[in-house]
């Protein structure tokens, strides 16, 4: 967890400074991202909660969404991750959602990612027009762990950079 906790306090901080709030959504990194937002004190002045929407049952069970709402996109791409933090911030009422949708490996997904393939997202509102902002990584690794960690520094780093 120590190589997440200073980029962690860095956007806890500045959310904080903001009066803003961030939910997320993560996959293949498992949590790490959550818990890494909620390893700095103060949280539960920014965190409003989270989800590892791992599987079919998460994604219609805690996002509530359906088959048609994601007509003409699929999983671990970057439209998927935008629709997923849009939700959760739908869903938390938050001024941010995150998302990291991938494939940690040791092998690919059934969409022919490969390994340590992962898009990330955040969504907000500006001005009172939506923000959204995505990227795909490719680590190149099929070490589990190591993406896990790569995964959720890589959407961390998103975060915080549009945070600026």
């Amino acid at each position: 967890m120590e190589r997440l906790l200073p980029l962690a306090k860095e956007i806890g901080d500045k959310l904080i400074a903001r009066g803003e709030t961030i939910g997320v959504s993560e996959s293949s990194s498992g949590g790490l991202i959550s818990a890494a937002l909620l390893a700095v004190p103060g949280a539960s002045r920014y965190y409003r909660g989270g989800g590892v929407i791992y599987a079919a049952n998460a994604f219609r069970g805690l996002m509530g969404l359906t088959r048609d709402d994601i007509e003409g996109m699929r999983s671990s791409t970057e439209p998927y991750a935008c629709l997923l933090a849009n939700t959760m911030r739908g869903k938390l009422r938050t001024s941010w959602g995150l998302c990291e949708t991938g494939a940690s490996g040791p092998s690919g997904n059934g969409y022919g990612d490969a390994a340590g393939h992962t898009c990330v997202a955040v969504a907000t509102v500006r001005d009172g027009v939506p923000f959204e902002m995505s990227r795909t990584l490719e680590t190149g690794l099929s070490d589990r762990e190591e993406n896990m960690w790569l995964f959720a520094e890589e959407a961390l780093e998103l975060l915080n950079s549009v945070l600026g």
